[in-house]
This record gives C-alpha cells, sequence and structure tokens, in this order.
C-alpha cells in the first residue's frame, strides 16, 4: 500500500494499521456472523447478508436498525435481481483476513446475486465485491440492469456532514429543517433559517440531494462527523477500481445525501446500462469502505487519507489471493499495461485518454456488456494505464477546447505483455471558424448559473448544484436567450438550460412558454463575405452537454415527447435545420443538478449563401409548451 503523506500521518489516527497485525475472527450464531480485527466490527445477517453493528475503535457508525436504515447492504430498485430470502454463505479465511461470500441462487429464473465482503487484519474497512448472473436459455431478457447500489445507510451515529469532494461538502440538514421542508421532490428549507445547512449551503436540497453528486473520477465520498469525545471521523466509498462500472469518466450520479452510495449501475444522467439476456456474468468490484479518525483532523485531511487507496495497483496482491474466491474478478495474470504517446491539437485543455468497449462511443459501453473501462489524464502527450484487463478496445482521446474526439478501434491488450500505440489528433475542421459559443469541454458549466457560484450563502455552491426553479429564467431572459457574437457574454447572456417551457416552481405558480426559440445574432463583414460563394458550404455544430425528452432517464417511449426536434432557423429561412434528439439520448440533467450527463454532437451543413454580409440570425427552435429542454455545450459555426 502507498505510505500516507507526513501531514496526514501526524493529523490522523489512520484506518489502517501500520504497527503489527492481528487475526480476522468470525463467530457464528444462528442468525448471524460477526467479524472482527483490533479495530472495526460487523455482524452480517443470515437471512439477507445485510451488515449491521459496525463498530469502528468503538464508535458505532450505523447507529440503530431502522427498516433499512442503520444497515450497509446491496439494492436493486430497478428489479432486474432480488434477494431470495434464503441464501447460502461462504465463509473463507486467510492468514491475515476473512471474508463472506452470500450467495442467493434463485434456480426458477436463472438469476443469482453473489455478494462478497473481506475484512484484513490492521484495516478498518470492508472490500466489497457484488457480482450479477443471469443463465437461463429459455427465459426472456429481463430488460436493461438499470440501478444496483451498496448503500452505508446509517440510522444515527456522529455524523453531521456531506463530502462530495474536496470542493462539495455542507452540513447535513437537521430534523426540524426535513420535517418543515415544502415541495415533493425538491425541498425548499428556507421555512428553517437557523438550520446549519440552510445558513451555509442552501435553501434548497434538491431532487434526491443531486447537490452532492459527481462523475467517475471522483476518488472518494462519504460523511464526516465526530465522536464522543470530540474525536473527527470519516466513514467513505473509496472507489479503488472502476473498470467494472460503465459510462465512461464523465458519467454523474449521486454520491451522498445522509446514505452513502456506491452504484454499481445506473440509468441516471442518461447513463446506458447492460441488457440483462441469457449468459450475463458480471462482478463489480473491488470497492473499499473505510474508516478513519483522527483528533485535530479536518474535514480535507480526512477526505485526503481515504483518497489515497483510490488507487487500482492498492491491494493489488490481496485481491489476487481471494480471486479464487470472487468468481468473476480479475486477477493481475489476466492483466497488463496500456501506453500511448498522442500528439494533441493546439489549444487543448484538461487532456484525458480512455479505454471502453470497441466501436461504440465510451458514454454507451455497456452496450457489451463484458467491456471494462480505464482512463487517465494525458500530461506532455504520455498516456499510461496499468492493470488492463486483457481485452480489445476503443480508444478515445478528448480535450476541453477542442470540438469532437480522437478515436482509435482495435487495441488489443494482451495479458502480460504491454500495449503501445502512437496517435496523431487532427481536431476537426469544416473550413474557416466564424464564431463558436462556449468551450467544448463536455459540460454547459461556462453558461449562467452553471459554474458561477452562488455568493449568497458562505459555501458558495456552484449554482447548478441547486435546485433549478432557484434561478427563475423567465425573468433572467423574458422571451428567451438573446445573444450577439462580439458583444454578449457567455456566462451573463447564455443560460446553462435551454428550457421549452419553464415552471411551476417553488416561487412561481405558472408556467411560462414564450421562452423555446433563442436567437443568436452575428455579423459579416466585407472581407469575410468575399468567401460566401455559390459553392460554398457553411457547417454549424451543435455539441450538447445534455437533452431531456420525456424519456426521462428510462429510455422508453412515453410521454407526449419521447423525442422531440431541435430546428435552427438559418437567417429567416421558411425550412429549419432539424436535429431530432430520440428516447435512448435522454437525460434528466438539469433537473438533477448536472451540467454534463449523455453527451451528443451534430453537424448542420447547409448553402453558404444563406448567409450575408452584415447582419445574419440563427434561431434555435425546441418545441413549445413541451417538457424537454436541452444544455449546450459548445457551438460552431464554419464556412468553407
Amino acid at each position: 500500500m502507498p505510505p500516507p503523506s507526513t501531514t496526514i500521518l501526524h493529523a490522523l489516527l489512520l484506518g489502517l494499521s501500520l504497527g503489527v497485525a492481528h487475526a480476522v475472527t468470525v463467530n457464528e450464531t444462528s442468525i448471524l456472523y460477526t467479524f472482527a480485527n483490533d479495530r472495526i466490527s460487523f455482524n452480517i445477517l443470515k437471512e439477507n447478508g445485510y451488515i449491521q453493528n459496525l463498530v469502528f475503535e468503538g464508535i458505532s457508525v450505523l447507529g440503530t436498525v431502522s427498516g433499512n436504515a442503520g444497515q450497509l447492504y446491496t439494492d436493486f430498485p430497478s428489479n432486474g435481481f432480488a434477494l431470495t430470502a434464503n441464501p447460502t454463505h461462504q465463509i473463507v479465511q486467510g492468514s491475515e483476513y476473512a471474508g463472506i461470500v452470500v450467495t442467493d441462487n434463485d434456480t426458477s429464473t436463472g438469476s443469482l446475486v453473489q455478494r462478497s465482503w473481506f475484512l484484513r487484519d490492521g484495516e478498518t474497512g470492508l472490500h466489497s465485491f457484488v457480482r450479477l448472473a443471469y443463465h437461463n436459455p429459455s427465459g426472456p431478457s429481463k430488460g436493461a440492469l438499470g440501478e444496483v447500489r451498496t448503500m452505508f445507510r446509517p440510522n444515527g451515529g456522529p455524523w453531521t456532514t456531506l463530502v462530495t469532494n474536496k470542493e462539495q461538502w455542507a452540513p447535513i440538514p437537521g430534523a426540524q429543517a426535513i420535517a418543515n421542508q415544502v415541495q415533493l421532490s425538491t425541498w425548499y428549507l428556507g421555512l428553517t433559517p437557523g438550520d446549519s445547512y440552510v445558513q451555509q449551503e442552501s435553501d434548497y436540497w434538491t431532487k434526491a440531494c443531486y447537490t452532492f453528486a459527481d462523475n467517475q473520477t471522483n476518488k472518494a465520498h462519504g460523511l464526516v462527523g465526530q465522536s464522543s469525545d470530540g474525536t473527527s471521523v470519516g466513514a467513505w466509498w473509496v472507489v479503488n477500481q472502476k473498470d467494472t462500472f460503465f459510462g465512461g469518466p464523465y458519467h454523474v450520479d449521486l454520491m451522498v445525501d445522509g446514505i452513502i452510495y456506491n452504484k454499481q449501475s445506473t440509468s441516471h444522467g442518461g447513463a446506458t446500462s447492460p441488457n440483462i439476456t441469457d449468459g450475463f456474468d458480471r462482478t463489480f468490484g473491488p470497492q473499499f469502505l473505510y474508516l478513519n479518525r483522527g483528533e485535530d483532523a479536518t474535514l480535507q485531511t480526512l477526505l485526503a487519507d481515504a483518497e489515497q487507496y483510490a488507487d487500482p495497483a492498492w491491494n493489488a496482491k490481496f485481491y489476487d489471493e481471494i480471486a479464487p474466491h470472487v468468481v468473476g474478478y480479475v486477477p493481475t495474470s489476466s492483466r497488463s499495461s496500456f501506453s500511448a504517446a498522442v500528439d494533441v491539437p493546439h489549444g487543448a485543455k484538461d487532456v484525458i485518454a480512455i479505454l471502453s468497449a470497441n466501436g461504440v462511443h465510451f458514454q454507451d459501453s455497456a452496450a457489451d456488456s463484458g467491456a471494462y473501462q480505464y482512463w487517465t489524464d494525458v500530461r506532455d502527450g504520455v498516456v499510461d494505464i496499468g492493470r488492463v484487463k486483457a481485452g480489445t478496445y476503443r480508444l478515445t482521446i478528448s480535450a476541453s477546447g477542442i470540438f469532437g474526439d480522437y478515436v482509435q478501434d482495435n487495441i488489443v491488450v494482451k495479458a502480460g505483455k504491454q500495449t503501445h500505440v502512437k496517435a496523431v489528433w487532427v481536431p476537426e475542421s469544416a473550413g474557416t471558424e466564424l464564431w463558436r459559443i462556449g468551450v467544448p469541454d463536455k459540460s454547459a458549466g461556462e453558461f449562467k448559473n452553471g459554474l458561477e457560484r452562488d455568493t449568497t450563502h458562505p459555501r458558495q455552491p456552484s449554482k447548478y448544484r441547486i435546485y433549478w426553479g432557484a434561478w427563475d429564467f423567465p425573468n433572467e431572459f423574458p422571451g428567451g436567450v438573446n445573444f450577439t457574437i462580439g458583444r454578449s457574454v457567455e456566462n451573463r447572456d447564455w443560460n446553462y438550460v435551454h428550457w421549452s417551457q419553464y415552471g411551476p416552481t417553488y416561487a412561481r405558480n405558472d408556467t411560462v412558454t414564450d421562452i423555446n426559440r433563442w436567437t443568436i445574432n452575428f455579423s459579416i463583414d466585407s472581407k469575410m463575405a468575399k468567401n460566401i460563394t455559390e459553392n460554398s458550404v457553411a457547417t454549424f455544430t451543435i455539441q450538447l452537454a445534455a437533452a431531456k425528452t420525456t424519456a426521462g432517464n428510462t429510455d422508453a417511449n412515453q410521454g407526449a415527447w419521447p423525442s422531440f426536434p431541435i430546428n435552427t432557423y438559418v437567417n429567416g429561412q421558411a425550412d429549419p435545420l432539424v436535429w431530432t434528439i430520440q428516447s435512448y439520448e435522454s437525460s434528466s440533467c438539469g433537473e438533477r443538478s448536472a451540467i454534463s450527463c449523455h453527451l451528443l454532437s451534430n453537424k448542420f451543413q447547409f448553402p453558404g449563401i444563406w448567409l450575408k454580409q452584415g447582419d445574419n440570425s440563427f434561431v434555435l427552435e425546441l418545441p413549445h409548451a413541451a417538457a424537454v429542454y436541452v444544455q449546450y455545450d459548445a457551438l460552431r459555426l464554419e464556412l468553407q
């Protein structure tokens, strides 16, 4: 394991012991097993495999059981899988660890759920795996996997603070604030102005608290509090291996809302989840539920201590040792390393390399339920990714500031042999760029109410994280956006969501519908106008960070607008350029406090003579009074 930093060593009573290890004990009664090392203990119920009574150095971190609260467990809200109520249990013990494999085998349907937990000597954390399988040649498809999640769900305990990452954290709303909340899926808490969450973070607790969402680059997220003696305590899901997840680095989902989530699969944010057909067999993990504490520790030092273990190489030898007991885990012998030398375009920033399912966009990698995913920052054109499962991959290079991506298929990684490629990324170009709006970075954050800070509260969260109804679009942009190239400013004059209709909200009882048409004004000077000829071609690119149809996150043809057109009218042309957003491209992004979800892009080509010297305009139109919206990433007009 990597050594903690000197600062963290000084500040914390570290969760991972650096001293002499002691044995892990397992005791059994008629209803449960108890696992313990010298620092942590917990019970696993035989009837359902749920974990209760998790105690860390004398601190009850789950609290008391009430319904499902006060427990650590995996559930399946999409109903693709379920527990059988009569699981089998396999106890596994080594010289320095003990574990349990809980198997629910539904022989009537061919469905299998397998949950594995391992505790090591000296560690204050649990290693977690979840396996799902469906083997039934004559059975029907179960449909999309949807949501699968393992949840640390306390009921009481020392917890006071929600932590998504080092930037996004806030106090947990108090019981009185929650009891007095107004609204349904999003709560208005302003009736309790003395509550610490209201004072520091916001008057709103957003839908499922997506204020505390993050993308898959997240290293650790959790809860912080204080024990009875004033010691700072942390509980964290450390996502040390993401290769068994789907959707790539930009996929966003809820991290913590009083529960700490480890979401193995989801359809939130427009994510694609695999279809469950005969032969499906997927093992998610490992991930590490980690507990730490320190007398003088801050939230940031506790988080940094947890984040250091978000490393696929950490504990690799241990995972290889237990691999025979975890069906589907890929050991080191079946992995290798990948490297690349990449020539990136001028102006590329925040460059990232992604290995994902061959032949499909990385965000749709679940189309191949056996595919794995990997990514890393590209520094000085160098890519290095270790511990890649043998297989065939697509390489995608993405960067802020550059339209499109570099894509190379058929990258073959062989076990035990390093794979190296060279890549030259030639950026997209369709002639001379006349203008662009926004930064092509797969996010709507640069626009008004996006990454912009809410300065009315001390924590100053980004506005997109707060309930969308807090930013009254019809008052900010009467009649919709009217943007003039060269004069307007993105973070002031272009909203982070293009609504077709707006409202009602907590502060607005009506629905506004005259905002679905946005206008872009621009001028072409006499020098550029000389390039407008009968043979010239204009290209208009729209990159979307998200689009929402009435399909929501379901991909189903439901509601009045399961698909809808984005119409672009060029200089009053009678017929628009039409791009139709499909139901399977939908994501409830803005409503779930996000600025990047299911990424989409389209290029329109039209005769250059539709443009003219002097004043020009585009009108971007969504269907009138429809429950749809889009969130722009960037737009560009070129002339060839």
